[in-house]
């Protein structure tokens, strides 16, 4: 590959079910798993990779698993907010400057790119940087070397750039917003990162490892969802993906001193969100009436699935569907 260099390669790189468990990476869906498998055999090569999903979906953490199980995984990631770089500071930060290149400018600096020689550089927002400024990333990436600001001297980096964006690329290139060659050149592989509205079955396995990650933090005996609770999590849009699940796991440990948490330890805003601004009670879905249905019928024949099925009137290979698609576990033998 052009420009590129050589790195050494680890010769005992970390299991992949070890990398995904330190970076929260649970994958109970066929879609987040065929993500994950994308991943891992994208991070063997020294391919560029581009990171598409929703704002929270966990875009950096996968760049954090590309990193991790690469050859460069002994070398540093750095992350970079792309939308909080601008002008000079862009270019400073990007690429380093020297001492006196503008004011207050007092020694040389290196930028991330130097800082991540060696290993890899995460472009957070990548869509958000000016137009201007595309052509100099774009330059970097085709020659791999740097020119500080206020220096003509290149410095050559052994670099892999994983980008990332929410925004629609192709419509940006297509409104004249982001250059097209720049585009091409970031987009060699693409993994995207479905919405947790989309892989559903991973949002109780999500908070239970968070749960069991704050319990371990506090020394305390890890809380449970009461069935209730549950259903409502898995019936909620998540428009804040993984990091609003974050947000409510941290909330509902917080809030709840006991063992158990129920709706009143929930925040009121996903209460309101699910109730269209009433947070007094949840209007169940048809998916949360379906499975209470089930598991009623479940403790009403003890749970022998077959007299289940046909109280429920439907044949058992329909029930034992329905048992995998609500996660509902009885623990008896198939009969």
């Amino acid at each position: 590959m052009e420009g590129t260099q050589k790195v050494s390669i680890r010769k005992d790189p970390p299991p992949m079910g070890a990398i995904c468990a330190d970076l929260g990476l649970v994958s109970a869906s066929v879609r987040l798993k065929e993500v994950l498998s994308l991943a891992q055999a994208v991070a063997r090569r020294e391919t560029t990779v581009l990171v598409l999903g929703e704002s929270g979906t966990g875009k950096e953490m996968v760049a954090r698993l590309i990193h991790a199980a690469s050859v460069r995984c002994d070398g540093p990631i750095v992350p970079v907010n792309c939308s909080a770089l601008t002008g000079t500071l862009f270019e400073s930060q990007l690429f380093g400057h020297v001492r006196g290149a503008f004011t207050g400018a007092h020694a040389d600096a290196m930028g991330f790119f130097q800082a991540a020689d060696g290993g890899t550089l995460f472009l957070d927002e990548i869509g958000d940087i000016s137009f201007e400024l595309q052509s100099k990333l774009l330059r970097v990436l085709q020659d791999r070397y740097v020119i500080p600001v206020g220096s003509v001297q290149p410095r050559p980096i052994d670099v892999r750039v994983v980008a990332a964006t929410n925004c629609d690329l192709h419509q940006r290139v297509r409104e004249g917003k982001f250059r097209e060659d720049l585009f091409y050149r970031l987009n060699v592989i693409t993994v995207e990162v479905p919405p947790l509205r989309e892989r559903r079955e991973d949002i109780l396995p999500l908070i239970g490892h968070f749960m069991g990650r704050l319990a371990e933090f506090y020394e305390e005996p890890c809380k449970r969802l009461d069935d209730e609770v549950s259903h409502v999590l898995t019936s909620y849009n998540w428009p804040g993906n993984v990091r609003e699940l974050i947000n409510v796991v941290e909330h509902v440990v917080t809030v709840q001193a006991g063992d158990v948490v129920g709706l009143k330890h929930l925040p009121v805003r996903l209460l309101e969100a699910m109730n269209g601004g009433d947070s007094s009670g949840v209007f169940p879905t048809l998916d949360q009436v379906e499975h209470d249905h089930i598991r009623r019928a479940l403790d009403l024949s003890s749970g022998e699935k077959s007299t289940a099925a046909r109280m429920l009137g439907i044949a058992r290979p329909r029930l034992y569907r329905k048992l995998r698609k609500y996660h509902i576990e009885t623990g008896d033998p198939v009969n």
